[in-house]
């Protein structure tokens, strides 16, 4: 099948392509075409085809050459005809069977068919094949050996095979071989050269009896990295990826029992060429001097040349060539074109390229021409550059005005420097006016002109002057200055070195003032504003500046690092380190502590009492013991209280004996033998240590000893003793102390608590009831004289139903008090009432039931069609009688209410008629409200009647000018005004 190679170049004007140094002729060539500058080959031909093949470029501003590429072809030719003699060797010898390759191109691989195909010789310790030499080697001679061996080589490109003859191994008949040391057939060379990032493989095999074992080593001991691998039982040394750390020397060390032989050499590092310097685009004048340089690094090392328009340069003339440098002198036209540098060696070769273009035409000042108009303050220096192109360099002449002569007075204060630009020094207003610089070489003339302005030195009048002031403030910085009026002045301000940017920073900065004022105001002062205020002023010929420091004065800041160096019981030794002052000494501090049992930071007291500014410790006094504490430091000056310190590590004071004993010591009550004895526990952070508890000590009155009871829990609060023989309601002398593990405490006072007292036995006499309304029952009794137990109040109970007693209700009466009245009972209904007297031990015998029945309901049906006159402040009203249903109470009479709002009718008058007359003050609004009455109580009350102040002198009904919550205006004003008529 047709082969074809593809080249590749970049897409130039006009493109070639070369064979071995011999253009190639595309036309006459029907194998070999071009498309988009690749060259492909059709049908490739070993003989026509092989060689160097190179691109060459070029287009109007030169010729450049590509990389050299090599195109060779892989072959396999066979192995020669002919019968191989016999080897013949004695047992436990070394023998090494030649391979002979046939001629080749490409990479080969070898192997050995024993006796016949496919039968392939296995490599151990004893054979080895080098794929270096092709060679089969056998370190010791086994009669299994014998037989015919072949060589197989394979094209690694092609895969194309070939097979040598057999090579017959036979054993001698004269005995077997002894013992011998080793004899190294297979090493690599003493000198090594391999190529960076390759992969290097060292062969080494040894014959010798008994096999010889193989060791590789370095001479210098360093140890082989881990990406070195052994193969072939030690026979192949692999390095891949070969890298400058990898050269060096390398052993090989074969050894039997009969001795050891050695063999080394030594890898060098080798690389392709490196640009670390290369030539640019260089565009020169005419008659000047070119020097390009170029460096590349490799090893070995580069060779350099140096090619124009794909031709090679050599040393003469003008043209100097030293390396990778070319100089070529005094430049003309025909120098001009594309050249490269190039740097080889035996592993690569590398391009650099640059166009060299040669510069030749009149002056011209179209790119940089004198300033029409410059401006210069009187007194300084002005340089009025002239810089025209032009190649070769133009000479510069200057004249001032409309002068035909040039400018020939030259003096220490007016001077035409080396680059043809005109200075004066120490300008005056003589010297402003319009200045021509004129440029000439030898291709042409070019002039241009500008007019020199002399102004007034600007002067800054007011600026900014040092200050102190406080956080919070607001200040205005002055810059106003005098200057002349031709000059354009712009001002900004720097703030410790960056200029201020208004946009950004507006919330405090702001530039103030006039065309002649830069004026700075800073509003709401922070600590932040404080440094260095820098007004600049810019104007066309000069800049100006003025400086002030601001020292903004506030709070301190936060002391810092607060540690407890000690800790006792009550007291804690502190230390901490000072915050800043910001701009203000440090007059004091304050000492704050925080417990788990407090809301807050708290004050707490301290030694010395008034901490001064310079101290820096302090000992807090009056603490509570076993409870963990925090402690912060907040520093004063004269402007205020700073911002806190961090806290301190949490520290637990050192515990102590309880120095509080418990308070509100009571109790009584409970059941008959019971003495209960109660207090108000102690608070955590005041029992001053582990294991707290209480200790109860209680003795009958008139007594001397004591009985203690000891309680472990800290928050239980009341004991109970139990004895029978504890009299009932005796008084006893009772005191409740505290302890933990450190010790007992103090006890509370003395106080006397009487025992448990036994339920009363008497029963209230002469039970009485009467029915008072629907919903109420007045009951009365007496209590029996001089009763045995003690009687605190009564009890009453009342149900509706004799055998339904889950239906009782309760009222407690405490004292003396011999009735009470029962609430909130239905109408109508029979009710079974029954009184006993209680005390702290509960109750005692109830009374035999009496029952009473409540009073009928009062009419539900409200007073209707209210109506009413009102003249003056006299208001008459008049509704229709209500009548009572058979299951409500009669109606007895009616009940009117007023007042100035509906919660405020404190205002009552009763009567048994259906009209009434109220006399109400003339400024005020009321509201007002009828109600039946009843034996069963107040029936339901009349819809709300408003009466506004402006209604005096009208009259009205609830159906006609009244609605249930509001009074009509406009109707009373009308009724008033028909009652005028009549």
């Amino acid at each position: 099948d047709p082969q074809s190679i593809v080249a590749h170049a970049f897409p130039w004007s006009a493109l070639r392509w070369s064979l071995n140094g011999t253009l190639i002729d595309l036309r006459s060539d029907y194998r070999r075409r071009m498309s988009g500058g690749n060259l492909i080959i059709s049908r490739l031909d070993r003989t026509q085809d092989t060689g160097m093949y190179q691109c060459t470029a070029s287009n109007p501003l030169g010729t450049i050459v590509s990389r050299r590429a090599s195109l060779t072809f892989a072959y396999l030719e066979t192995f020669r005809p002919q019968t191989r003699s016999a080897v013949s060797v004695r047992e436990g010898q070394g023998v090494v069977l030649l391979c002979g390759p046939p001629m080749h191109s490409g990479e080969l691989t070898f192997a050995w068919v024993f006796n016949e195909y496919p039968y392939f010789v296995q490599q151990d310790n004893r054979r080895f094949v080098s794929q270096e030499t092709g060679n089969l080697y056998i370190a010791k001679v086994e009669p299994s050996d014998v037989g015919n061996y072949t060589c197989v080589v394979v094209n690694t490109v092609t895969k194309e095979k070939a097979l040598s003859s057999p090579t017959p191994l036979v054993l001698r008949t004269d005995g077997a071989m002894g013992e011998y040391e080793p004899k190294i057939e297979v090493h690599f060379p003493d000198a090594v050269p391999a190529a960076k990032g390759s992969v290097v493989k060292l062969e080494c095999f040894a014959l010798g009896n008994p096999v010889p074992e193989i060791i590789w080593r370095r001479p210098n001991g360093i140890p082989f990295p881990t990406k070195v691998k052994m193969k072939k039982y030690n026979a192949i040394l692999e390095i891949p990826n070969f890298q400058q750390e990898d050269a060096g020397t390398y052993e090989c060390v074969a050894e039997n029992s009969r001795g050891r032989n050695t063999v080394r050499g030594r890898l060098s590092f080798h690389s392709k060429p490196h640009w670390i310097q290369t030539m640019r685009d260089a565009a020169i004048s005419i008659e000047s001097s070119l020097v390009w340089e170029c460096k590349a690094n490799g090893k070995p090392k580069s060779s350099y040349s140096w090619l124009k328009n794909g031709e090679v340069l050599t040393s003469e003339g003008r043209v100097h060539i030293e390396n990778g440098v070319l100089s070529i002198a005094s430049l003309n036209l025909s120098d001009a074109g594309m050249y490269q540098c190039v740097a080889e060696n035996k592993h690569g070769i590398i391009y650099s390229s640059a166009e060299l273009m040669v510069l030749a035409s009149p002056p011209s000042f179209s790119k940089e021409p004198l300033r029409a108009l410059l401006k210069a303050r009187s007194g300084s220096q002005v340089l009025l550059k002239c810089a025209p192109q032009a190649s070769p360099q133009a000479v510069r002449l200057w004249k001032k005005g409309n002068e035909a002569s040039l400018l020939s007075y030259f003096s220490l204060r007016v001077a035409l420097l080396p680059d043809g630009s005109l200075q004066i020094t120490n300008v005056t207003k003589r010297d402003g006016g319009s200045y021509t610089c004129i440029a000439r070489n030898q291709f042409g003339t070019a002039s241009t002109t500008g007019r020199l302005l002399i102004t007034e030195p600007t002067r800054i009048t007011q600026g900014p002057t040092n200050m102190e002031i406080i956080v919070g403030e607001s200040i205005v910085l002055p810059c106003q200055i005098a200057c002349d009026p031709a000059l354009d002045v712009s001002f900004s301000w720097a703030f410790n070195g960056q200029l201020i940017d208004f946009d950004r920073d507006g919330d405090h900065f702001e530039r103030v003032g006039g065309a002649v004022a830069g004026d700075l105001m800073i509003r709401n002062i922070q600590l932040n504003h404080g440094g260095k205020y820098v007004c600049v002023v810019d104007t066309d010929v000069e800049s100006l500046s003025a400086a002030a420091v601001l020292i903004v004065k506030g709070p301190p800041g936060p002391p810092d690092t607060v540690m407890v160096e000690e800790i006792t019981d009550s007291t804690a030794q502190l230390s901490w380190s000072p915050g800043r002052d910001n701009g203000s000494p440090i007059t004091g501090y304050i000492v704050q502590g925080r417990t788990p049992f407090t809301v807050g930071w708290q004050g707490v007291n301290t030694v010395p009492e008034q901490i001064d500014g310079n101290m820096l410790t302090a000992t807090v006094v009056d603490l509570n013991a076993w409870v963990e504490y925090e402690f912060r430091v907040v520093a004063s000056n004269s402007v205020g209280l700073g911002e806190p310190s961090p806290p301190s590590v949490k520290t637990r004071t050192e515990d102590a004996v309880p120095d509080t004993a418990p308070t509100n010591v009571g109790g009584g009550g409970g059941t008959k033998s019971e003495l209960v004895i109660t207090w108000e526990p102690v608070p955590e952070e005041l029992q001053n240590g582990e294991d707290f508890g209480y200790i109860i000590a209680f003795r009958p009155v008139g007594t001397v000893t004591w009985t203690r009871a000891v309680i472990s829990t800290p928050g239980v609060a009341r004991y109970v003793f139990r004895n029978d023989t504890i009299p009932a309601f005796s008084p006893f002398d009772v005191k409740v102390g505290a302890y933990n593990k450190k010790g007992e405490g103090p006890f509370s006072s003395i106080v006397t608590v009487f025992s448990a007292e036994e339920v009363p036995s008497v029963v209230p006499v002469r039970v009485t009831a009467r029915s008072i309304s629907a919903s109420q029952i007045e009951v009365s009794w007496d209590s029996p004289p001089s009763p045995p137990e003690r009687i605190l109040g009564h009890e009453v109970m009342y149900w509706e139903d004799d055998t339904k007693p889950d239906t009782i209700g309760k009222v407690r009466i405490s004292g003396n008090y011999t009735s009470a009245n029962i609430s909130g009972l239905k109408g109508n209904v029979q009710y079974y009432i029954s009184v006993c007297a209680f005390n702290t031990a509960g109750t005692g015998p109830p009374s035999p039931p009496i029952n009473a029945t409540t009073k009928k309901p009062p009419p539900g049906q409200p007073p209707a069609n209210i109506e009413w006159t009102l003249f003056g402040s006299q208001l008459t009203l008049h509704w229709d009688p209500v009548t009572a249903l058979e299951m409500e109470s009669e109606v007895t009479g009616y009940q009117v209410l007023y007042g100035r709002h509906r919660h405020n009718m404190v205002n009552i008058i009763t009567t048994n008629k259906t009209t009434v007359e109220l006399t109400l003050p003339i400024n005020d609004d009321f509201v007002i409200q009828v109600k039946s009455l009843s034996e069963g109580g107040e029936g339901a009350g009349s819809e709300l009647i408003h009466i506004h102040k402006l209604s005096m002198g009208a009259q009205g009904s609830g159906s006609s000018c009244l609605s249930g919550l509001t009074f009509s205006i406009i109707c009373a004003k009308i009724l008033f005004m028909l009652n005028l008529t009549s």
